[in-house]
Parts: C-alpha cells; sequence; structure tokens
C-alpha cells in the first residue's frame, strides 16, 4: 500500500542548507559522520518567551519539514545546524516520521 506523503513536495519552496552531524565520535572527539545537503523545505517560524530571574529572553525557534528521507543511511537525526533565511540555527530535535509499514514519510528538524 502506498501511503500520501503528509509534506507535500509543491509546498517545499524554502532553500534550506542542512549540516547533519552523527551521535558517535571518533578518536578525535570529531563527529563520526558528517553531512552537508541543499534542500527545498517547508519552514515555519516561531519564537517563545522563557523567563530568566533577572529579565526575559525571547527565543526564536522554528520546523523544517522535508518530504522522503533526506538522509535514508541514518537511523535519526540528533544533531548539527539549518541555514535558512540567511542565518544559522542549531537543531534542537530531528525526527523522522514513518508510516505503519516502516518507510519514511517526512523528516522533521526543530531548530532554535
Amino acid at each position: 500500500m502506498k501511503y500520501p506523503c503528509l509534506v507535500p513536495k509543491q509546498l517545499c519552496k524554502t532553500e534550506i542548507h542542512v549540516h547533519l552531524e552523527s551521535e558517535g565520535t571518533d578518536e578525535y572527539g570529531q563527529p563520526e559522520k558528517v553531512l552537508d545537503l541543499d534542500l527545498l523545505g517547508n519552514f515555519q517560524d516561531g519564537a517563545k518567551t522563557v523567563w530568566t530571574d533577572e529579565k526575559k529572553l525571547v527565543q526564536i525557534t522554528g520546523t523544517a519539514l522535508f518530504p522522503g528521507d533526506i538522509v535514508p543511511d541514518w537511523p535519526s537525526l540528533s544533531g548539527g545546524t539549518v541555514t535558512v533565511f540567511g542565518e544559522v540555527r542549531r537543531i534542537n530535535r530531528g525526527s523522522k516520521a514513518r508510516n505503519p509499514d516502516g518507510t519514511v514519510n517526512y523528516c522533521r528538524l526543530e531548530v532554535i
């Protein structure tokens, strides 16, 4: 059975540069695998307010959505950066949304 893509390609028009780093490290403390991708995705901005003891801090957040599996060889998306609209943001959380048959429907990167 073919499952519908929940992030249609026709809605992915934002140019996003993704720099991914694997979870494991080599003997020098560097990530074992590093991958740079230039993709078209759907990016949604957001902001949240974090109150500190002395003042408030506004933290800019966002979510990048990509159809399909952007890195089929990697089991998870965990670290790295995303460059969108000329700003570099750190990946806070990455996920691969799976269909019931185990295939990846879309990838989601939450950034701050």
